[in-house]
């Protein structure tokens, strides 16, 4: 109780003007987000009032819906048609052996209630595209990418262009993964069809090439930092920038990138 005092003090002149106020539990459970310069109460209350969408619930989709239920993320919707497998579970943490023959939304709602039974749950459990896509996307208010094939990422850019919801995508294979943000809430921004051609592109899967289990542990946890700090308004997310590493040599580099004058998406954007 005396820590939850020390929080009320210290944050008293910090509180938003807003009709909801965190409990005693509540602060008890994410005290030290709020102690954090540039979180604090007010962007703790933002993660309470956030909406967001998680496509695919594999490698990436594990540890980001791990981390956002337990950072305290008012509401996951949770997309993946796909059932557990035992392939899955050397990588994909939200799972476990009982829980194979299963569905992943419905393995990985179960996990998320055992960490954190306040956040809402939603579950999408169909393929998304077309209208039920685009109805996905505009309920939100931010999406993560952790999908694995690129017609559905350009569907996702797309989509998040046309509702302008921020877009965090990240991507895994072998010994190398990347993150980047599209925030398509500002004109300005590079979006996914900036970074890559819709045509000609090579897709890789882990099933094919194999995947190192705890990188997609590390880029996942990278997306869900980068979630977090758009929805709070914290820090410099990863807009027009791509971190990349390589875990073989334990090496990150980021590299910016612009927006493309000739991509389509952004134009569409601009006009709207």
């Amino acid at each position: 109780m005396a820590f939850v005092q020390s929080l009320l003090s210290r944050q008293h002149s910090k509180r938003p003007d807003h009709d909801q106020t965190m409990n005693d539990d509540q602060l008890l459970r994410y005290g030290r987000h709020i102690m954090l310069d540039g979180l604090d109460y007010a962007g703790q209350q933002r993660l309470l009032d956030a909406r967001v969408l998680v496509v695919g619930l594999g490698g990436l989709g594990s540890p980001v819906a791990l981390y956002l239920a337990a950072s305290g993320v008012g509401e996951l919707h949770l997309a993946d048609f796909d059932r557990v497998d035992r392939s899955n579970l050397q990588r994909q943490v939200a799972h476990s052996e009982a829980s194979i023959g299963r569905s992943k939304v419905e393995s990985a709602m179960a996990r998320l209630r055992e960490i954190n039974g306040q956040v809402r749950l939603v579950p999408v459990e169909a393929r998304l595209e077309g209208e039920r896509l685009d109805q996905a996307v505009a309920g939100v208010d931010l999406v993560m990418d952790c999908s694995d094939n690129f017609a559905l990422r350009f569907a996702l850019n797309q989509a998040c262009a046309t509702h302008r919801v921020p877009l965090v995508s990240g991507a895994a294979i072998q010994w190398a993964g990347q993150v980047t943000v599209f925030d398509h809430r500002d004109p300005d921004a590079p979006c996914y069809r900036c970074l890559y051609r819709e045509e000609g592109g090579e897709e890789l899967r882990c099933a094919e090439t194999g995947v190192l289990s705890p990188l997609v542990g590390m880029i996942g946890s990278l997306q869900a930092a980068e979630a977090i700090k758009v929805l709070a308004g914290s820090g410099r997310p990863l807009v027009g920038r791509l971190a990349l590493f390589d875990l073989k040599d334990a090496e990150w580099r980021t590299v910016t990138y612009r927006q493309d004058p000739d991509c389509p998406v952004c134009a569409a954007r601009r006009v709207n």
